[in-house]
């Protein structure tokens, strides 16, 4: 017989609930380099390149690291980045991804088409100003933050409704990534941005609880 003093209590170990629904966002490979003469193609109003060779590479190694994971669902965005990155994973275990036009990246207005990673790269007076005040919508044109906030949770909220009990391989863009992780919990919109091209984040949702497992995992892409 076992007395109160006898008795051991480990340490708790998460386990989420049989309803949550595991949300692994996934950001693209890298993309191809952007050029002065050669502005991305738009769709919707937004830069759409393609993954550079080392992007590719990302891919597969993101491929190799879920394929033994029980994935439900997979995601994408409109912006082609996400789908060539998806594309590895969906062969392997024989899935269709699916579109969420909410989850493409950010708008960036009059510095779309690789005009971002120029000026961020120039030391631009804006792109200061963007990290300082930690507003994508400093720039010109660009999509106002609130707005892009709003997208981002009623995205997630759609997935994690339509996917109880599921795990999902979302795969998005960095800008994205923070504002889920920003939104999760409730800290400043850019503490999250910087997520790695190929990482992987994870969210866990009950109902209205979104917690953070993990940013920015790339112990796939080393070695």
């Amino acid at each position: 017989m076992t007395t109160d003093e006898q008795r051991e209590y480990r340490q708790f170990r998460f386990q989420p609930p049989p309803e949550a629904t595991r949300v692994l966002l996934v950001r693209h490979g890298e993309s191809a380099p952007a050029r002065p003469d050669s502005p991305f193609p738009l769709v919707g109003g937004q830069g759409d390149p393609e993954l550079a060779p080392e992007g590719r590479a990302q891919a597969e190694r993101v491929g190799n690291r879920l394929a033994t994971e029980p994935i439900d669902a997979i995601y994408v965005t409109p912006l082609r980045r996400t789908a060539e990155t998806a594309a590895p994973l969906a062969e392997r275990l024989g899935l269709r991804p699916s579109v969420e036009e909410d989850l493409r990246e950010v708008h960036l207005g009059e510095w779309e088409g690789g005009l971002y990673r120029k000026h961020l790269a120039d030391g631009h007076p804006l792109a200061q100003r963007l990290r300082a005040e930690q507003r994508w919508d400093v720039i010109p044109g660009a999509e106002r933050a609130e707005a892009f906030a709003a997208r981002v949770r009623g995205a997630v909220e759609r997935l994690a409704a339509a996917h109880r009990g599921h795990r999902l391989a979302v795969f998005t863009h960095g800008g994205v990534i923070g504002q889920a992780l920003a939104l999760a919990t409730d800290s400043r919109p850019f503490a999250f941005i910087g997520a790695d091209n190929g990482s992987i984040s994870e969210l866990v949702i009950v109902g209205e609880t979104w917690i953070v497992r993990r940013f920015n995992d790339t112990a796939h892409l080393t070695g």
